[in-house]
C-alpha cells in the first residue's frame, strides 16, 4: 500500500458536498447549542434554578409530617388530601422563592457569586420572574380550592391558613419585606413549620389541632437553620446592600452558637421523645453525623455550599422523623 498511499488520503479528505453540508449542519447545531440565552432547554434550566428546588423539602417534610400525625391520629390517610397539599404548598414555597429571587436583584442584593444568579446574568428577564411566580400562585389557589372540595375543613380555616402561609411567602421579601428588616427568621420559623404542618394535618383530619404546632418544633429548627446559614454566609454581601437580617445583628460568634443551638436542640427533643414515649421516635438520630460535619464546616466559616448541604439534613432528618410517628404504638405519642 505504500506508493497508494497518498492518493487515499487525498481521496478521504476530499469530501463530497453531502459531507460538507453534514459537517457544516453539525458545526451550526453545535453552535446553536452553544448560543446563550434562547433556547428552550435553557429557559426551562432557568426557571428551575429560578425555584431553588434545593430548599423544597423545607416545604414537603411538613406536609408529610402534618399527614403522618392526622394517620397516626385518625388511623387513616387520604393519599389524593396528602399529594393535593404537597402540591399546595410547593407552589407557594416555588412563587416566594421567585419573589425572592425579583427584590434581591431588584435591590441589587444578587450578585455574580450569588447562588441564583437567573437575573443577573440575563438568564431570565425579571417579567419572565413575575410571570412565573404569578403562575404557581394560581396553581396554589386551585389546588387550595380542589382540597376544599374535597376534605372536611372548613372554608374559613383553610382560607385562614393557606392565605397566611400565601402572604408570608410574598411578604419574605416584597411589600414589607421582612427578609430586609431582621424579620426575615421568623417568617420562615412559623411558615415553613407550624403552618404548614397544621395545614397538612388539618385537610386530612377536617378540624384544627394544636398538636401539630408542637410536633413541627424539631422540623421548623433544622428549616431554620437552613435560612441561617445561608444569611451567615451572605453577610458581607448583605450589609453592602444596606439590609439587616439576624445573622448581621448578632454577628459572625453568636451566628455560630444560633446555627449550633438549631442543629442540634431537636435531637435533644427527640431524645426525650424516646425515652419517655417510643424507640422508635430515636431514628431521627441516626442523622447526627451530618449534624457534626456541618457543625465543622461553619466553624470553620466555609459557607460554600452550607445552605444545600443543611437542607440536605433538613430532609433526612424530616424523613426519618415521619417515619417515627408512622412506626410508633397507637396512643403512644402524647395528644395523639
Amino acid at each position: 500500500m505504500g506508493p497508494g498511499d497518498p492518493v487515499q488520503k487525498i481521496s478521504i479528505s476530499a469530501e463530497s458536498p453531502r459531507g460538507s453540508e453534514r459537517n457544516d449542519s453539525g458545526a451550526a447545531l453545535a453552535g446553536a447549542e452553544r448560543v446563550p440565552p434562547g433556547t428552550w432547554r435553557q429557559k426551562c434550566a432557568a426557571y428551575v434554578l429560578a425555584l431553588r428546588p434545593w430548599s423544597f423539602s423545607a416545604s414537603l417534610t411538613p406536609v408529610a409530617l402534618g399527614s403522618a400525625l392526622a394517620y397516626r391520629a385518625e388511623g387513616a390517610l387520604d393519599p389524593g388530601l396528602l399529594v393535593g397539599s404537597a402540591v399546595t404548598v410547593l407552589a407557594v414555597h416555588g412563587a416566594g422563592n421567585l419573589v425572592n429571587t425579583y427584590y434581591d436583584f431588584s435591590k441589587g442584593i444578587d450578585h455574580k457569586k450569588s447562588d441564583d444568579r437567573t437575573l443577573v446574568d440575563q438568564i431570565l428577564e425579571p417579567q419572565d420572574v413575575v410571570r412565573f411566580g404569578v403562575f404557581l400562585y394560581t396553581v396554589g389557589c386551585i389546588c387550595a380550592a380542589g382540597l376544599y372540595t374535597v376534605s372536611t375543613l372548613k372554608l374559613e380555616h383553610l382560607a385562614l391558613i393557606y392565605f397566611g402561609g400565601l402572604s408570608s411567602s410574598f411578604l419574605y421579601t416584597g411589600g414589607i419585606g421582612f427578609k430586609y428588616v431582621a424579620l426575615g427568621d421568623v417568617v420562615i420559623l412559623i411558615t415553613f413549620g407550624p403552618l404548614a404542618v397544621m395545614f397538612a394535618h388539618a385537610v386530612q383530619v377536617g378540624y384544627l389541632s394544636v398538636s401539630p404546632l408542637l410536633y413541627a418544633i424539631p422540623l421548623a429548627l433544622s428549616t431554620e437553620a437552613i435560612l441561617h446559614s445561608n444569611n451567615t454566609r451572605d453577610m458581607e454581601s448583605d450589609q453592602q446592600a444596606g439590609i439587616v437580617t439576624l445573622a448581621i445583628l448578632i454577628g459572625p460568634a453568636f451566628s455560630y452558637i444560633l446555627y449550633t443551638v438549631l442543629l442540634f436542640l431537636p435531637y435533644l427533643i427527640f431524645c426525650v421523645l424516646a425515652t419517655r414515649y417510643t424507640i422508635s421516635m430515636a431514628l431521627p438520630l441516626l442523622t447526627i453525623p451530618m449534624a457534626f460535619s456541618l457543625e465543622r464546616q461553619f466553624r470553620s466559616q466555609s459557607f460554600n455550599k452550607i445552605p444545600q448541604r443543611t437542607a440536605k439534613l433538613n430532609l433526612l432528618l424530616g424523613l426519618f422523623y415521619v417515619f417515627g410517628i408512622t412506626l410508633a404504638p397507637a396512643g403512644a405519642l402524647p395528644k395523639l
